[in-house]
């Protein structure tokens, strides 16, 4: 890596680490390396130190020196961001703001049915606190083991729970933040119910810390179901998909908890690829779904709405063929198979992936649509669909074609997000269903949404962070 030690000033290199300590302060490249690559490599920055300050008075310290030095600020949490957000640009002039050290579950309020966390925990350490309280917390994600609760709210996180418990921002009540200036807006509030004017929090979930720095947050919590059962079901044709998805809402309602729609291919990748993995159906299919049913009164509640669905579908000819969970390991081990599958992409070489969304009864329309689009760039792409097919989020990911060159097809990325993104926005979609903006996709934001809702977006980025030091060159 190049020298970046006369990036900043060296005085002022100084002043910061005086915030936290030197200890906290990294300025070793070799330190600091794991902090400047996002997980899939596409961006690599450079940068002079990063910070890891221990309280939220020492974010505030940061924050108010860098207002008045005009040092930009990039805000990372686990650095398990999927579109650049989180890394630094190259030109070393950066601080990375690392919220990792701000890891308290400061409290769990069973009565209130909320937990108040701080940015740095880790999604999986919560999720445990709140089953050890004896409640649900829903959020869930590939990565909960590494990432970290403030980065599921900047990125207004979604997951495989979205159909039933709603977003990272639909789960949040309240929020501490530190804004550009160094003030702290304490909004740590536990209500379900304010209508006292804007509803401000709404302004840094998703937000990418553009727009200040979030330190903690209120979340909901839920009663633990009593019953859960987990289906694998294979199916004809995607719109065999959405034939079972509405015969399963008429049947179940909210105790839906979870629908996700796997492709031919990804399941034979991860068949192939992943370790571990068990076979769920003896035959094959073009389609699969991974279904759950929860129920807050009973197992056999639960198993009787999964098996009156399962029946149904099968003697409609909905579905082909079908699996419930015969234990809980077993459960495990179907949920398992939907987490491993993104990965069990890419011993098949490069890939062009999209998270887009769909309104609900257009996914089979998209799906072909999309297929023939691909076709146009890259003759003999594959494309690998597979996502949360019950709030309208897939991602839809392009392997190159077997035996081709992945520098060559990596080559066609625009052409292959214009194709795609095309198809989308012409169904009243969106190109960003859950994974952000960030770098990746600045500048089609920029050049394909109403003029009007960027210049408002500027409005709110001036108003905040007038000296533009907050994650400059991400979102907007």
């Amino acid at each position: 890596m190049d020298d970046v030690s006369s990036a900043l000033d060296s005085g002022l290199v100084a002043r910061f680490a005086t915030i936290v300590g030197d200890r906290y302060a990294l300025r070793d490249q070799a330190d600091i390396a794991p902090y400047l690559t996002e997980r899939r490599g596409l961006w690599h920055g450079r940068t002079s130190m990063v910070l890891r300050p221990g309280s939220v008075d020492e974010v505030s310290q940061i924050m108010r020196l860098a207002s008045e030095t005009k040092t930009p600020v990039v805000p990372q949490s686990g650095n398990t961001g999927l579109v650049g957000a989180q890394v630094p640009d190259a030109s070393g002039h950066e601080i990375v703001l690392s919220l990792s050290r701000l890891n308290r579950i400061r409290e769990i309020d069973i009565h209130s049915n909320t937990v108040t966390a701080e940015a740095g925990v880790i999604l999986q350490t919560l999720q445990e606190g709140a089953d050890t309280a004896g409640r649900l917390f829903p959020l869930s994600l590939a990565s909960q083991g590494s990432c970290q609760i403030g980065g599921n709210l900047s990125s207004n996180a979604g997951g495989t729970g979205v159909l039933a418990y709603g977003n990272a921002r639909e789960l949040c009540l309240g929020v501490e933040v530190v804004l550009p200036t160094g003030e702290v807006f304490d909004d740590l509030r536990k209500l379900k119910k304010d209508n006292t004017g804007y509803d401000l929090k709404n302004l840094f979930v998703g937000a990418e810390g553009t727009l200040g720095v979030i330190t903690a947050a209120v979340m909901k919590l839920f009663p633990k179901p009593k019953g859960r059962e987990v289906a694998f079901v294979g199916l004809p044709s995607s719109e065999a998909a959405l034939a079972l998805f509405g015969l399963a809402m008429d049947r179940a309602g909210s105790a839906l908890t979870a629908f996700e729609l796997i492709g031919q291919r990804p399941y034979d990748f991860t068949l192939k690829h992943a370790q571990g993995v068990v076979r769920p159906l003896a035959g094959d299919w073009p389609w699969y779904v991974l279904m759950e049913v929860s129920s807050g009164r009973s197992a056999e509640d639960a198993r009787g709405l999964a098996e009156d669905i399962l029946s149904a579908a099968l003697e409609a000819g909905t579905a082909g063929d079908a699996v419930i969970g015969a234990s809980l390991a077993q459960a495990d081990a179907f949920w398992n198979f939907r987490e491993v599958l993104p990965e069990a992409q890419k011993p098949e070489g490069a890939s062009i992936k999209h998270d887009i969304s769909v309104p609900l009864a257009s996914i089979p329309q998209f799906i072909a649509l999309a297929g023939d689009a691909v076709q146009s760039v890259s003759p003999g792409a594959r494309p690998v669909c597979f996502g949360h097919m019950g709030d309208g989020n897939l991602h839809y990911n392009i392997s190159r074609p077997q035996g081709g060159d992945d520098e060559a097809f990596l080559a066609l990325y625009h052409a292959m997000n214009k194709a795609v993104h095309d198809i989308v926005r012409r169904l009243g979609g969106s190109i960003s269903a859950e994974h952000g903006i960030g770098q990746l996709k600045r500048d089609e934001l920029i050049a394909t949404a109403p003029p009007m809702a960027i210049d408002l977006m500027r409005r709110v980025k001036a108003a905040f962070d007038p000296a533009g030091i907050m994650n400059p060159g991400k979102v907007i």
